[in-house]
């Protein structure tokens, strides 16, 4: 099977909400090959960088068929629901959140780049599109999308391949993922194998693990709340 082909997206700042709050969730298509460094894509800006940006979300990846399944359950915006404008910098078609595992290594461009963690949807969404309930629907359908760290600088353009590089011994899906983390009450094990998935951050690994020590703390709770910050 050929490589799937990448469309890149840049952004900058604007204002969203009734609060003055800033978000760069609005991209555009690049016109040209543009770099890409541990820092993210070459004019691209982070407007939130408690939240956003920083080497372990360096590069977001949304996959471009999620577009018609958020489509088909908010009909009332689906004109709006394009490729590009949940505020990713990768999308393809081919490659979603069922067959990516953390820790996958690709090579777009000259740049490669590592599955390190999926997205936390917030209320931006919602704001974006003007419609309440899609940043919930995206959390409880795992239609998140992920982040990449970047292992090697380089420099890409729209058009170019998404190449699988390696994946390492062990690897979970991000659907497999985010189904167990935000399961009532997970099963300990399977948590335990998920905190030690090779390439997830250290931010999810220690969730993971507070969310253990939880579970053993409370044997007898019926459900173990998934924090989203």
């Amino acid at each position: 099977m050929s490589a799937p082909t990448v469309t890149l997206y840049t952004g900058t700042p604007r204002y969203i909400g009734d609060e003055g709050q800033f978000s760069a969730i609005w991209k555009q298509p690049a016109a040209g090959p543009l770099r890409i460094t541990k820092a993210g894509l070459a004019g691209d800006v982070q407007a939130d960088r408690r939240v956003h940006g920083g080497p372990e979300k360096a590069v977001h990846h949304y996959a471009g068929e999620n577009y018609a399944r958020l489509a088909a359950r908010f009909p009332q915006v689906a004109e709006a629901l394009v490729v590009g404008s949940i505020g990713e910098n990768i999308s393809t078609v081919g490659l979603d959140e069922t067959s990516v595992c953390i820790g996958d290594v690709f090579r777009i461009g000259s740049a490669v780049l590592q599955v390190c963690q999926p997205r936390r949807p917030c209320w931006k969404i919602d704001a974006r599109y003007g419609v309440a309930g899609i940043t919930a629907h995206i959390v409880d359908s795992g239609l998140t999308g992920w982040y990449y760290r970047v292992l090697e600088e380089g420099v890409a353009a729209t058009g170019d391949a998404c190449e699988h590089l390696e994946r390492p011994a062990g690897a979970v899906t991000l659907a497999a993922l985010w189904t167990a983390w935000h399961h009532h009450r997970p099963d300990a094990a399977a948590l335990a194998a998920l905190a030690a998935a090779p390439g997830l951050t250290s931010a999810w690994t220690q969730k993971i693990r507070d969310r253990l020590d939880w579970l053993a703390a409370n044997p007898g709770t019926p459900a173990a709340p998934a924090r989203q910050g």
